[in-house]
């Protein structure tokens, strides 16, 4: 970490799921979550072990950023990743 690195928002929370990822398998929930996690740090100045660990990620995955994103939209395409069941409805999931 140098001293120009920032402290994402965010950096707990997702360090929790980039944890998470690092054992799981690539199902549609967990390839959504890494293309979301590369996104939200792609450039960021800082969480440079998140960066690090969102690419071993990719590498464990075989896959490259060109295919992960692939395999988002389409399971974006079916509008469901994040839905679940709530009395009955649909309800977006976003937390």
């Amino acid at each position: 970490m140098n001293n120009l690195d920032q402290k994402h928002p965010q950096e707990k929370r997702d360090r929790a799921i980039v944890e998470r990822l690092l054992t799981a398998e690539p199902s549609e929930i967990n390839l959504v979550e890494l293309a979301r996690l590369r996104i939200r740090y792609h450039n960021f100045p800082g969480a440079r072990d998140i960066q690090q660990d969102l690419d071993r990620v990719l590498q464990q995955w075989q896959l490259n950023e060109e295919q992960l994103y692939e395999k988002t939209r389409l399971i974006h395409a079916t509008g469901k990743v994040y839905r679940q069941q709530v009395k009955g409805q649909d309800e977006q999931d976003w937390s």
